[in-house]
């Protein structure tokens, strides 16, 4: 059964950047969760990409430090109703890393899995061409374990509970397989400019 979640109220005028139904939250950066926080070292972190690939793929800490870094400018938009702007991200593009593993062609989704029990799924096309980043690092300090640190999965154009904190890799699958909030009722895209928050919108 879905829950509606928090709702927070527009303030001001309204800015042309947001989505229907969203707020800007200015300098604020609520937090919100749906499990314990892990307390999770770099020295223990891992990248993994597996499933419908050439080459199956685990990347440490250092070793994904070492491939070209990537960076995003721009919104961030939570399905409980708060945007916020003008944040600058650092990390590595997925692009990078699908090129590595080299993906086969019946590859259309992918489930996202994290150093904790959360999942999520994406269309493929949904991270790439520029458009999905493993972030580390948010408005020139490393992310924090609050919001996901040391490293969350950065899918800026759809709502932000798709770019799962903790991540830990995909698993590249021809058929979707919804992950936790998709079962629980929300969309299984989450577009915030088609108001996609829950199934059936």
């Amino acid at each position: 059964m879905a829950t509606r979640g928090f709702f927070g109220r527009e303030r001001g005028e309204r800015d042309e950047r947001l989505p229907p139904g969203q707020y800007d939250t200015g300098g604020s950066w609520p937090v919100l969760t749906a499990e314990v926080t892990p307390d999770l070292s770099t020295d223990d972190w891992t990248f993994r990409i597996e499933g419908a690939v050439d080459t199956p793929t685990t990347w440490t800490w250092d070793e994904l430090h070492a491939l070209p870094e990537s960076t995003y400018e721009g919104a961030i938009h939570c399905v409980t109703t708060w945007s916020k702007f003008d944040m600058t991200w650092k990390g590595i593009s997925v692009d990078t890393l699908l090129e590595a593993v080299g993906v086969r062609p019946e590859a259309q989704f992918a489930v996202v899995f994290c150093h904790t029990a959360y999942t999520t799924n994406l269309p493929l096309v949904d991270l790439t061409d520029g458009k999905a980043w493993v972030a580390w690092e948010a408005d020139g300090a490393p992310l924090d374990r609050q919001h996901g640190g040391p490293a969350r999965l950065l899918v800026p154009h759809l709502y932000f509970w798709k770019s799962a904190k903790f991540v830990a890799g995909l698993r590249l699958v021809e058929h979707d397989e919804p992950g936790f909030w998709e079962v629980n009722g929300y969309h299984d895209r989450g577009d915030p400019w088609l108001e996609q928050r829950y199934q059936g919108d």
